[in-house]
């Protein structure tokens, strides 16, 4: 018998910036994914998002052809024409005309094409990337402190740790796998301590031994009061070693250290642990004072030599998969590549004589922000946006929109449809994950393979073969590669040259095509000798005054547990969609009674830059004055939950990084006269003031809501899933607001639709599971007969729901989270979940208090 058995595929997690290892088998019915058990980021582990990447390879809502105003196109026909309107925009106007817009999932090789073409040959820096909008300000911090763009520790460094302070970091739902690692650690070692510093209360917060919830905006405070008691306790060891010691602590004493919070126990345990390490995120870096924060902790560090040795040090996190590599190649406006300098002639020019480039960029170049006023003010006329959409993630997005439709030369490429690609005059079909081949650095510096295991999908590229193909177009010599492994040698040799400059990125030695990690000290940290990359080899403290806090209603913005991004990938896997499958904006209850917002109704959350409504969920998880909504959401699925249309654009003036959790917001209610929940097995697009959509394994669901009613429900109902002949069932209550209705054809349901004058209550689960099913009695909207309802999902890699698990832990079968893992999968499998398990298991298990 023929062995049709195929060998894993080593690859790479093409989600955050962990950087985790997967085993990807094709097979006859698709690709099984598994965490690689010797990969050194994840030793096997996967969250949910990573487990459930064979769900996303459907080739629906591809991208398969370039496109020329709409219409498809060739390759070269494509290629030739931006060539040559770039050309022509630089011979009018100048190099600074033209820009590129990447992203932190392009990969290695794609950011080293585009920053060669942009700096040396088109001479100009206006090349920038959505890296900027996560963790610019930890660059702009490191250069300052440290004289490069170095992380100085591990992963393996929160493991041996004996405290771990996580401030702006919700890493059990933003970084799953690294807090899987965490909460290993402190299971095997209770004596680690950990401290989340978090204005709201996450699900990190669930290992966490202190909370501090800070007044939003106050972490640099905090890390000043911390700097005068380690002083004031002659903790300050470096201070000698260290330039700015002094000024550093003036400005501490001077400046306001209130943060809204006690900080007496925290300070205790930083000050009395040496094995401490301070791991921050984007809720330090997305700031208009973010570099300040930044130094702020790097100060404390500096001050008492925790750094570069195992278990202590500052630690960023970074939000995509490969943030780092762009800044290793120098992908960001105000850098070079390889940890050069843009502002040192010597570098510049031994990068333009290894490029053999006609020019380089002499000064820095427009960040993320300032390209998008540049287009909006004519001075750049070309740009080209790879593999990420700005209508959404950009601060102003509807500003930015306008922008977008007003540039005289617009290139996009992606893998799917999006609000830049709509705008664009020429749309190039991008060659996504598992499609391509290359690298990615994780945020300890760990270079990995990411590898091909199918054909590219129609006529899909590489990025760095559209770049390639422009420039060549446009005459320049340089550009010939053969394959993503002769970009990579290409950048590896300019490292080198990097490496006889000063520069500590240099990976011109690494062979072979396994995970490594750069860096050419031992133990693989940086600093804990006390030598820095600054001119005098110092350290630097940098003097910090925060900023005061605004006392506006404060909208804070970030991730959810299984979402990425915009969706575009986890979007399409049914099983992501369970948890939580609509924007939402979080309220305290006495912000909820002062607004007349009821829970689960919708708010309209309003500013001068834009406007979202959003389901209300009311929780003491924020503070009251503080509201949380999560980024995901786009025109394609949710059209008024992009958050993205509230955020100021206002930039940290030293990184360039806007303050994407900043905005100042009101809410009021949103007078809907109906709600409405939608199942169908088909796809459809809803048509009323407001709606989400979301997949599930049968098809397609929806919630619904209208400011007036259809005046025929039933006709509304067979426009909107396109069943003009399907058989109906109707039940309609008109003295309580109710409509429910059903549409079959030969005997399958193939539609639902539940509406009411409240938010609709119904299990949403059964409905969509009846879909596609010989039509049920469906318009109760309960499961039938004999048949468990099991609530809203908690488990998303095991599908278990919230009922099966209460129905568990109140009949004695679970008491603890062991058991739930074992009599029900729940937390068996990423353990992204078990915050809320336990929290399901201490509400249910507390004690009944005696009479």
């Amino acid at each position: 018998m023929k062995d049709t058995t195929s060998q894993p595929i080593r690859t790479t997690c093409p989600y955050c910036g962990v950087g985790c290892g997967i085993l990807v088998t094709p097979g006859p019915e698709g690709v099984t994914v598994a965490g690689d058990p010797d990969h050194p980021a994840n030793f096997g582990r996967l969250c949910s998002k990573g487990s459930a990447l064979a769900e996303t390879l459907g080739t629906e809502g591809r991208l398969l052809t370039p496109l020329i105003g709409g219409r498809t196109s060739g390759w070269d026909r494509a290629l030739d024409l931006i060539a040559r309107r770039f050309t022509r925009t630089i011979a009018e106007y100048g190099p600074d005309s033209v820009a590129f817009y990447g992203s932190g999932q392009m990969l290695t090789e794609d950011y080293y094409a585009a920053n060669k073409l942009m700096k040396g040959f088109v001479g100009s820096a206006n090349i920038d990337t959505n890296s900027r909008l996560c963790m610019a300000s930890s660059v702009a911090g490191h250069i300052r402190a440290f004289g490069s763009d170095t992380v100085p520790g591990l992963y393996e460094d929160f493991e041996l740790a004996d405290l771990v302070v996580l401030v702006g970091s919700n890493l059990g739902w933003c970084h799953p796998v690294l807090y899987q690692r965490l909460l290993a650690a402190k299971e095997a070692r209770p004596a680690l301590r950990v401290v989340v510093i978090d204005p709201r209360r996450t699900a990190t917060c669930d290992i966490a031994d202190l909370h501090l919830p800070i007044t939003p905006g106050s972490d640099a405070a905090l890390w000043n009061a911390l700097l005068v008691e380690i002083d004031a306790r002659g903790l300050g060891q470096w201070r000698n070693r260290v330039a700015g010691y002094d000024e550093a602590l003036a400005a501490a004493r001077a400046g306001s250290r209130d943060c809204g919070t006690d900080l007496t126990a925290f300070i205790e345990m930083w000050c009395s642990t040496e094995r401490v390490v301070t791991a921050y995120s984007q809720g330090i870096n997305q700031s208009d004072s973010g570099t300040d924060k930044v130094n702020a902790i790097l100060n404390c560090h500096l001050a008492t030599g925790r750094i570069g040795r195992p278990g202590m040090g500052p630690f960023s996190v970074t939000g995509q998969p490969n943030a780092m590599g762009g800044r290793e190649v120098g992908g960001l406006a105000n850098t070079l590549t390889c940890h050069l300098s843009l502002d040192d002639p010597a570098h510049r020019s031994a990068v333009q004589s290894f490029w053999n480039s006609p020019r380089i960029a002499s000064r820095p170049g427009l960040k993320a922000v300032e390209i998008f006023e540049a287009i909006e003010d004519g001075r750049i006329k070309a740009l080209w946006v790879m593999g990420t959409n700005p209508t959404i993630s950009m601060p102003e997005a509807d500003r930015v929109a306008r922008a977008l439709e007003s540039c005289d030369f617009l290139v996009a490429s992606d893998m799917v449809s999006t609000g830049t690609t709509r705008r664009a005059d020429v749309v190039l079909p991008a060659a996504p994950w598992g499609e391509r081949s290359g690298h990615v650095t994780n945020s300890e510096r760990r270079i990995s393979p990411q590898r091909a295991f199918l054909p590219p999908l129609g006529l899909a590229r590489a990025d760095w073969q559209a770049i390639a193909g422009v420039a060549q177009r446009m005459g320049f010599a340089g550009f010939d590669w053969a394959d993503a492994d002769a970009v990579f040698a290409e950048f590896k040799a300019l490292s080198g040259v990097a490496g006889t400059l000063g520069a500590d990125f240099d990976i011109s030695g690494l062979s072979g095509d396994v995970p490594a990690l750069w860096g050419n000290r031992p133990d693989g940290r940086f600093f804990g000798d006390g030598l820095f990359h600054t001119q005098d080899g110092r350290g630097r403290m940098i003097a910090v005054t925060p900023r005061a806090a605004t006392p506006q209603m404060r909208l804070n913005t970030g991730r959810i547990r299984d979402q990425w991004h915009s969706m575009t990938r986890t979007g399409r896997a049914p099983r992501l969609n369970a948890h939580i499958a609509e924007p939402f904006v979080e309220v305290h209850p006495k912000d909820a009674a002062r607004l007349g917002l009821a829970p689960a109704g919708l708010a309209a959350v309003e500013n001068r830059h834009g406007r979202a409504i959003l389901r209300v969920l009311v929780t003491d998880r924020t503070a009251p004055g503080q509201v949380f909504a999560p980024i995901h959401w786009t025109e394609a699925n949710a059209p008024s939950g992009r958050v993205g249309a509230l955020v100021p654009g206002a930039p940290d003036p030293v990184s360039g990084q806007p303050a994407l959790k900043e905005a100042s917001v009101t809410l009021s209610p949103f007078r809907a006269a109906w709600f409405g929940f939608a199942a169908s097995a088909r796809p459809f697009t809803p048509a009323c003031d407001y709606w989400a959509t979301a997949r599930f394994a049968g098809g397609l669901r929806a919630e619904l809501a209208g400011t007036a009613p259809p005046s025929d429900w039933e006709d509304y109902a067979r426009t909107l899933f396109g069943l003009p002949g399907a058989e109906a069932a109707v039940l309609t209550d008109r003295a309580r607001g109710l409509m429910r209705l059903s549409l079959s054809e030969g005997g399958i349901l193939m539609a639902a639709l539940f509406c009411a004058a409240q938010p609709v209550a119904l299990s949403r689960k059964t409905v969509c599971d009846m879909i596609g099913q010989p039509a049920p009695a469906i318009l109760t909207g309960q499961p039938p007969v004999g048949r468990a309802d099991p609530g809203p999902t908690v488990c998303a890699c095991l599908g278990v729901g919230r009922n099966t698990i209460r129905d568990a832990i109140r009949d004695g079968r679970c008491g603890d989270l062991g058991s739930l893992g074992r009599e029900l999968g729940a937390g068996s499998s990423c353990g992204s979940c078990k915050p809320e398990l336990r929290a399901l298991l201490a509400t249910m298990l507390e004690p009944v208090p005696s009479a």
